[in-house]
């Protein structure tokens, strides 16, 4: 898949493709990621790509042609039909982890990065086909949005993780992942013995599974009740699960 970044600020990308155990999808080539940068497309000695807001108000715009040239550009050297192009801004729709395995297993897209006070509303309603936001609050920019879902994409990619790695993530069924321990066995952290809980040394693999899926339950029903909802709307929720949180009271 291939993934094309328009972005002001391709120095904010490179170091984190060269790093930790995602760098293993770019490196393959597995997920071919190619930065443009933007003030390259601007047509004065300025190299402008940004101007006042019609309207008047604070901050400044970023400027139709500069981008269109650039998404012609892209369009141009993928030489297929025309790509998703992604918008990264809060009014775009939360980004979760199914719309990342969809990602993960499709194509790639170009991920437009805004800046100032946003892209002229043009460029939007004439090239792009995907709004995606991290959650309610502002950033800077659309550059860490787009390293979010590039680092999301990369470690769902054959042999970037152990195999089982990402299965039992936050998220991948619905739920928030409970709590992991490793050594030593016993801990003592301001006068108080922490030990790891016996079922997990017991070698007992059913037990084990039990123990993580009720931790499971209890993390999301406590702090994300919604995703329980979620759950039970769409029947991932078991009989043996039903009687566990029922037993909390929830």
């Amino acid at each position: 898949m291939r993934f094309d970044v328009v972005t002001l600020f391709p120095g904010l990308f490179t170091p984190h493709l060269s790093h930790g155990i995602t760098r293993r999808a770019f490196e393959s080539g597995q997920v071919d990621v190619r930065l443009w940068p933007l003030r390259d497309f601007a047509d004065d000695a300025y190299r402008r790509v940004d101007d006042r807001p019609y309207g008047g108000g604070p901050g400044m715009v970023m400027l139709f042609e500069p981008l269109q040239r650039a998404l012609q550009a892209v369009a141009a050297d993928r030489g297929e039909g025309r790509p998703a192009v992604v918008h990264f801004t809060p009014t775009g729709q939360r980004l979760d982890q199914a719309m990342v395995e969809r990602y993960a297993s499709g194509p790639g897209a170009v991920l437009l990065c805004g800046r100032y006070e946003g892209i002229d509303q043009r460029l939007l309603d004439a090239h792009v086909t995907h709004e995606i936001s991290l959650g309610d609050f502002v950033l800077s920019g659309g550059e860490l949005p787009a390293l979010a879902l590039l680092d999301a994409v990369a470690r769902l990619q054959d042999g970037v993780l152990t195999a089982p790695s990402h299965q039992q993530d936050s998220f991948s069924d619905g739920l928030l992942e409970g709590p992991s321990y490793s050594r030593p066995e016993l801990l003592v952290v301001d006068g108080v013995e922490r030990a790891v809980p016996p079922v997990l040394l017991s070698g007992h693999h059913a037990d084990i599974a039990r123990w993580r899926r009720e931790r499971a339950l209890e993390l999301t029903a406590r702090r994300r009740p919604d995703l329980i909802a979620a759950a039970r709307a769409t029947g991932r929720l078991s009989p043996a699960d039903e009687r566990f949180l029922s037993c909390l009271g929830l």
